[in-house]
């Protein structure tokens, strides 16, 4: 695995563990404080009585009196960007966000939570999908790797073979969480493992560059067709998947990938001739319009203009 992988996917725990700093949140008997703007803030207990703390705010130095049912404990800072959060001693909904927020700032965009892998969007590319990659995350146990969306996948696929039971992915999260993106790289996944060819007598061959028509290949490849008739921009997303998909992929006796098939429900189809404000229709229109010839607009009644009025309610400028 090439360093700049590493990076955005490893913590230097020795960085973290520094005594200095465990003997400090010691002393202090840090806390957290509910805060209008940020959540929450850091505080030093300073004083107890029955109902209430006195606490001193750590950025500010201002001290403020709180009823104790709103404190939430601080854990130490070992626990600083830990991987999973279910380990934390003290798992609050502060310590939570707390963490989350820390290791996002690093581009952890991965951190477990028991079953669970939160991914934040970092609304950028980061080096953390290369084949190289796939080939680390194969046949590895949780522990032994970082967070990532690759362990999951890994994970399910193992325990199908395994277990030779059916297993599931999902993926949730609110307009531009990254569902449909991940969702791409757990395809992305499972075609590098279970699509290898076999050769008679020899090793399996992964292949880097399928051939038309192989079943991997097409399950890749399906994605771009599928986005530009089911995505369009929103206010919060460019790329906003506007229907539900469920994707079922097929796997032989041996662990190959033998076909799938994808179900779609609920598309939103009102979005064809009416958007919000700032919201534009789903791609194909402005895809159409952007790679035909005038003839070929004029042929299914579309304007040359590369200013699409098409029965929409809002103006869009291409």
């Amino acid at each position: 695995m090439e360093e700049s992988d590493l990076r955005f996917l490893q913590v230097q725990r020795a960085a973290v563990a520094d005594p200095a700093r465990a003997s400090e949140w010691a002393g202090k008997k840090l806390c957290w404080v509910p805060h209008e703007k940020d959540g929450f803030v850091a505080g030093s207990i300073k004083q107890e009585t029955n109902d209430e703390v006195i606490v001193e705010i750590c950025d500010t130095g201002k001290t403020v009196t709180i009823s104790k049912d709103d404190v939430q404990k601080a854990n130490p800072p070992k626990f600083d960007k830990v991987e999973d959060m279910s380990e934390l001693t003290y798992l609050n909904e502060a310590s939570v966000l707390h963490n989350l927020k820390e290791r996002y700032f690093s581009s952890l965009i991965y951190t477990y939570s028991g079953l669970f892998c939160v991914v934040i969007n970092p609304y950028k590319r980061l080096p953390i999908y290369s084949e190289n990659l796939i080939e680390e995350f194969k046949g590895k146990k949780r522990h032994e790797m970082p967070p990532h969306i690759f362990a999951i996948a890994d994970s399910a696929y193992r325990s199908m073979l395994q277990d030779r039971e059916d297993q599931s992915i999902l993926c949730t999260g609110e307009s531009g969480a990254g569902k449909t993106e991940n969702t791409k790289k757990v395809i992305q996944y499972l075609a590098h493992v279970a699509g290898a060819t076999r050769s008679k007598g020899g090793p399996q061959q992964f292949v880097t560059s399928p051939a038309k028509g192989e079943l991997e290949h097409q399950l890749l490849q399906a994605n771009p067709i599928l986005e530009a008739f089911g995505n369009s921009k929103t206010v919060k997303n460019d790329n906003s998947s506007r229907f539900g998909k469920f994707i079922r992929i097929n796997f032989d006796m041996s662990g190959y990938i033998s076909g799938a098939n994808i179900e779609f429900y609920l598309l939103e189809k009102s979005r064809t001739l009416r958007q919000a404000p700032d919201e534009r229709s789903f791609h194909v229109f402005y895809q159409f319009l952007r790679g035909t010839s005038a003839a070929e607009k004029g042929k299914y009644c579309f304007a040359t203009s590369l200013r699409l009025y098409y029965k929409f309610r809002w103006y869009i400028e291409l």
